[in-house]
C-alpha cells in the first residue's frame, strides 16, 4: 500500500482539486506529452508521490481532468455574463432571446479570453477519450451537466424539442470555440468582440430553436 503524502495544512478534497487544477494547466501548457504524475507534483508544490497517491494511474489523472473541467464550465455559466445575466438563471427567469444571446455570448467571450487556456486543456483531454476506452465513462458523465443545462435553457425559451436543441447548441458552441481557439484562422482572427459574438450568439439560438422540419 502506497504511503500518504506527508502531512499538510490542505485538505484531501483540496489537494485532489490542487492537483487536478495543476494537471489541467499543464496540458493547456504542454499538451498531453507534458501530463506526469512528477510533473504535477512539481508544478503543484506538492511533496513526490503526492498525485499517485491520489489518482494512481495516468487515466484516473486524466478522468480528474474531466470533472474539474465540468466543474469549472457549469461554474462560469452560473456566474453570469457582462451583461449581467446567468445562464444558468434563465429557466427561471422567462427569458427573452436577447437576454439568452448576451448571456451566451458572454460567455463565449470569456472562455475565449481569460478561460482560453482552460479551454484548449478540454479540447486536447477530449482526444484522449477517443482513444482510451477506460475514459470514455468519464468524459460522457463530464458532458452531460452541460447537455442538461443548455436543455433547460432552450426548453424556457419555448424549444418544443429542447434536448435535440440542445444538442445543436452545445454542438455550435463547441465548434465555435475550436475555431477561434485552435481552428486553421485562430492566430490570423481578430481578438474577441462580444457584440460580434452576441450576434453569432443570436443566430445559433435562433436556428436552434427554429420549428423541426
Amino acid at each position: 500500500m502506497s504511503t500518504p503524502p506527508s502531512p499538510s495544512s490542505t485538505p484531501p478534497a483540496d489537494r485532489r482539486t490542487l492537483i487536478a487544477d495543476t494537471a489541467i494547466g499543464l496540458v493547456a501548457a504542454a499538451g498531453l506529452r507534458g501530463l506526469t504524475h512528477r510533473a504535477v507534483d512539481a508544478a503543484a508544490g506538492l511533496p513526490a508521490g503526492s498525485t499517485s497517491y491520489y489518482f494512481r494511474t495516468r487515466t484516473a489523472l486524466i478522468g480528474a481532468c474531466y470533472q474539474r473541467l465540468a466543474e469549472l464550465d457549469l461554474a462560469d455559466v452560473d456566474d453570469g455574463s457582462p451583461s449581467g445575466t446567468a445562464l444558468s438563471a434563465l429557466p427561471g427567469a422567462a427569458p427573452d432571446r436577447e437576454a439568452a444571446a448576451a448571456a451566451l455570448a458572454g460567455l463565449l467571450y470569456r472562455w475565449l479570453t481569460v478561460g482560453r487556456a482552460r479551454q484548449l486543456a478540454r479540447f486536447e483531454l477530449s482526444l484522449e477519450a477517443a482513444r482510451n476506452p477506460e475514459l470514455e465513462a468519464d468524459f460522457h458523465r463530464a458532458g452531460q451537466g452541460a447537455r442538461s443545462r443548455a436543455a433547460g435553457i432552450v426548453a424556457a425559451l419555448g424549444s418544443e424539442r429542447p434536448q435535440e436543441a440542445a444538442e445543436l447548441l452545445v454542438a455550435w458552441t463547441e465548434g465555435l470555440l475550436y475555431d477561434r481557439l485552435a481552428g486553421a484562422l485562430a492566430r490570423s482572427r481578430p481578438a474577441p468582440d462580444l457584440a460580434e459574438l452576441t450576434a453569432v450568439a443570436r443566430r445559433m439560438l435562433a436556428a436552434a430553436l427554429a420549428d423541426p422540419e
